[in-house]
């Protein structure tokens, strides 16, 4: 069944220009001018991707993605950005806010078709079926559910990936990059303070039940999971 992506567009010359790109590659595609058509064709069907212009008319779409991601029935869905800031500031608003990528405008559909089909890939469900804990945080790549003690929490795809991967690679220090390398792939561009921006996400989520402490930052180096201080 292919995938279907919601463009939340007030263009309509772009909107269609991505709707006629998406569905040459073999997508569905719905189209909204404005975060209240997107909360209607979402509520009506969820899509398994947001492509979400940042200007948009009444509610922004910084906004509309961070209420997309408090939304228990919408905080799983992969967000790309498209917007025509390209200060860096306002990429990591954007990653900051839910976005799970960026693409400023204006942008090739060959670009923007690469980093939709590099987007849905990482958030598919884990291929490894072997569950992991440590410290009593508890990952299950088949049923993609995560614990701490006993309580299960919501991480988005992104966050899951991440968090899948120094699960599996305790205490052992990881680069930005090989943490790009690993979780985002090597053949896809995202910049090292992306890691940065998922890393305080995931942090914040792990921070009720005491977790966030597992996930240590080796200065001058990167990351790495431990449950020894």
């Amino acid at each position: 069944m292919p995938a279907t992506i919601l463009i939340v567009e007030d263009e309509q010359a772009i909107r269609e220009m991505i709707c006629v790109t998406l569905r040459h590659a073999g997508f569905e595609c719905q189209e909204a001018a404005d975060a209240n058509q997107a909360q209607i064709r979402i509520l009506a069907a969820i899509p398994d991707m947001v492509l979400l212009d940042w200007m948009l008319p009444g509610t922004s779409g910084v906004d509309y993605a961070r209420r997309l991601r408090q939304d228990k029935l919408t905080r799983h869905i992969p967000i790309i950005m498209l917007t025509a800031r390209t200060q860096e500031e306002d990429k990591l608003k954007g990653l900051e806010t839910g976005a799970d990528d960026y693409v400023t405008k204006p942008f090739s559909t060959r670009e923007l078709l690469a980093r939709i089909k590099a987007l849905l890939r990482r958030s598919a469900p884990q291929t490894a079926d072997t569950a992991v804990e440590i410290g009593g945080l508890h990952l299950d790549p088949v049923t993609h559910r995560v614990r701490a003690n006993g309580a299960k929490l919501a991480l988005g795809p992104m966050e899951f990936r991440l968090l899948h991967f120094f699960m599996t690679h305790p205490e052992r220090v990881h680069t930005r990059e090989r943490i790009l390398d690993s979780v985002w792939g090597g053949n896809v561009y995202v910049e090292e303070r992306t890691v940065d921006v998922h890393i305080r996400r995931l942090r914040k989520t792990l921070e009720a039940s005491g977790h966030d402490s597992l996930i240590q930052t080796v200065r001058g180096t990167g990351y790495r999971m431990s449950a020894q201080d």
